[in-house]
Formats: structure tokens, C-alpha cells, sequence
């Protein structure tokens, strides 16, 4: 009788533990949800990121294009021939007499 309590307590304790290495698998479960998370997070971030550098970019091509039309603008503004139509008209200048220039020496 003495037998079968021992076998019935260890039969007992036996079904009642874990099993072996069950804090290994554990550990290993918590680190691939830790890793999936991860991943889920760094694509989410990727995503976000490369759309802002698309909005960046849509951006920066608009502001180039206004930059070269803002040139063009500038250069026909300050042409020569512009300028001496606005000196003329709007200032009423005029070339000097050739009587008045002088060339000077170094």
C-alpha cells in the first residue's frame, strides 16, 4: 500500500509540473511576438516616412519650377534693351551728347 501512495504522489506531482524547459519555450514565444511587433512597427514607420519624402519631393519639384519661372521673369526684367526702354520713357533720360564724354586714363 505504502508503493502505490508513493507512485500515486509521484504520479501526481508529475502531472501537476510543467514540463521540461517550458520557461525556455516561453522566453522563446515572448521574443517572436516581441520581433513581429517589431517588424509591424518598422513597416508602418517605413511607410509614413516614404510618404512624407514623397510630399517633400512633389514640394520641391513646384518650388523649382516657380524658382526657374522667377528667373526667367528676372532676366527679361533686367535686360539691357528693357532697361533703356524704362530709363527713356518712364525717366525721361537720354544718352549723353558725344561732346560730353570723356575717356579717362589709369
Amino acid at each position: 500500500m505504502t508503493a502505490t501512495r508513493r507512485q500515486a504522489s509521484r504520479a501526481a506531482s508529475a502531472a501537476a509540473a510543467p514540463p521540461r524547459g517550458w520557461r525556455l519555450a516561453l522566453a522563446l514565444l515572448v521574443l517572436a511576438l516581441g520581433s513581429s511587433f517589431s517588424v509591424v512597427y518598422a513597416t508602418h514607420e517605413c511607410r509614413q516616412l516614404y510618404a512624407r519624402l514623397q510630399d517633400l519631393e512633389a514640394t520641391r519639384w513646384f518650388l523649382d519650377e516657380e524658382y526657374s519661372r522667377l528667373l526667367l521673369e528676372q532676366s527679361t526684367w533686367a535686360s539691357p534693351h528693357r532697361v533703356e526702354q524704362v530709363a527713356e520713357r518712364d525717366m525721361a533720360m537720354a544718352p549723353p551728347a558725344l561732346d560730353r564724354l570723356r575717356v579717362l586714363e589709369r
